[in-house]
């Protein structure tokens, strides 16, 4: 997936109201009406919530009679997934790169333990 999809699920993600959508999505198809009755928002609002997250590719909706049900879509948090795996893969790259340049500075030579004689010339 393209990074635009990306930016478009983590734009989707960035609103709370969304984001307790695809919480409520998880108990399976939801017409818009419930959804509306457990949100914080009207069901116009509701409605706009669910165009940006349906264009975002993380849900997918279908008409059952008189009825418009929302489901969560099952790829769509690929994108977001994938972009999150790139990056923590980076970050940790970066980080054994870093360890392993400390390990090989040589160490400095110890000095004799006290309770050790010292040679003298």
């Amino acid at each position: 997936m393209s990074n635009q999809s990306a930016d478009a699920v983590f734009d989707a993600l960035g609103e709370p109201v969304r984001r307790r959508i695809l919480e409520l999505l998880h108990d399976g198809p939801t017409p818009v009406g419930r959804l509306a009755e457990r949100l914080p928002v009207g069901r116009p609002a509701v409605s706009k919530h669910l165009r940006v997250l349906s264009s975002a590719g993380l849900i997918e909706h279908r008409s059952v009679g008189t009825r418009n049900l929302y489901a969560l879509a099952p790829a769509g948090m690929a994108a977001a997934q994938q972009w999150l795996v790139r990056t923590w893969d980076t970050a940790l790259a970066a980080y054994a790169a870093e360890v392993s340049q400390h390990r090989q500075v040589p160490a400095r030579p110890s000095q004799a333990p006290a309770d050790q004689p010292r040679s003298h010339p």
